[in-house]
């Protein structure tokens, strides 16, 4: 059976009126993305941003001792290369996919324009921006938490982008991503299944229980939902309340 895909599946590009999203439709190309792969090199210029819909992507950055840590994650709630929108013709992370899956790109001048331009669409990524940042700065503190902590809120984030219980990962992808020992990952893993909140096999992480995980990973991970939710579900402007209905209707 062939499975349907459609640009709307990201909640961005599901959000615009539909003038804005005719505009942007036919620049929009869909890409499988595999496992590990490369967006961005850290400093180079971004020529394409990509609207994930059934992926994950990771923003990492290289710290001083030489580990790689993630300090955000896009999924089909956003858009990666949002640097160029604000002003920057690079990211200082590497973006890589953290879930593979598929995503609709489109190139950095199709998407700037129609940004500059105004309307929904410049009013939705800003703000889907501002929420990015919060999630950025969430992560940078992240490292006071228990690495138990720190999976739980990973756990939950995948989730929250994919929709599924069933998350495809493997403890060394967890570890890279955190930026602990894989020995850690495994632990607190270990304390995870046996408390019934997930189960782990052949690459796969099941969420069993997510109460669970909530009732284990720490404030932060609430705030930055209820950051999401309030920043994403607001009408972007009070010009464009009326066509933002009407397309939702």
């Amino acid at each position: 059976m062939s499975i349907l895909h459609s640009p709307k599946q990201n909640q961005l590009l599901a959000a615009l009126p539909a003038e804005e999203y005719a505009r942007l439709l036919p620049y929009l190309e869909l890409v499988d993305l595999s496992l590990g792969q490369v967006i961005y090199e850290p400093n180079t210029r971004i020529s394409q941003l990509y609207f994930p819909t059934t992926c994950i992507m990771a923003r990492m950055y290289e710290l001083e001792s030489g580990i790689s840590r993630q300090v955000s994650m896009v999924g089909n709630e956003g858009v990666t290369g949002t640097a160029l929108l604000l002003g920057s013709e690079s990211t200082p992370a590497t973006v890589t996919v953290q879930s593979p899956g598929y995503s609709y790109r489109i190139k950095a001048g199709v998407l700037k324009k129609e940004f500059e331009a105004g309307g929904v669409l410049q009013q939705l990524l800003l703000r889907f921006s501002q929420a990015l940042l919060f999630q950025t700065e969430q992560c940078a503190v992240d490292h006071r938490h228990t690495v138990e902590q720190q999976l739980c809120r990973f756990l939950l984030m995948s989730q929250d982008r994919l929709a599924s219980p069933s998350l495809p990962m493997t403890h060394e992808l967890v570890a890279a991503m955190l930026g602990v020992r894989r020995e850690s990952v495994t632990q607190a893993a270990q304390a995870l299944q046996a408390a019934g909140a997930i189960e782990y096999r052949r690459g796969h992480i099941t969420i069993l229980d997510r109460a669970a995980l909530e009732e284990r990973v720490g404030d932060g991970y609430a705030v930055v939902k209820q950051i999401y939710q309030r920043l994403l579900q607001t009408k972007p402007a009070a010009s464009v309340v009326k066509v933002v209905r009407a397309v939702a209707a």
